[in-house]
């Protein structure tokens, strides 16, 4: 009997000490994981995705870098448009 008190008591400390730990613990995780998924951010998205590209023109010009060299054609074959009138 007296065993099982001591093995009791045993995973009741450490319980209460993990707990405690974790705690203590928990700013300092959470820092990580935040820093880690900044990291992957930048990453994915680039340094800073909120900073603008240097203009290289002055501001209100126009330029055209490409001239299409010719229309293109609509050959849509769905249907014909129908118009129609609702009946209350």
């Amino acid at each position: 009997m007296i065993t099982f008190l001591k093995t009791v008591l045993i995973i009741l400390l450490v319980y209460m000490g993990l707990k405690f730990l974790l705690k203590l613990l928990k700013p300092y995780i959470m820092r990580y994981i935040a820093k880690k998924a900044g990291k992957q951010f930048e990453q994915a998205f680039g340094a800073n995705p909120f900073q603008q590209e240097p203009t290289r023109e002055k501001e209100g010009s126009i330029s055209i870098d490409k001239i299409p060299t010719q229309k293109r054609k609509t050959t849509s074959t769905v249907g014909e448009y129908v118009d129609y009138e609702e009946i209350d």
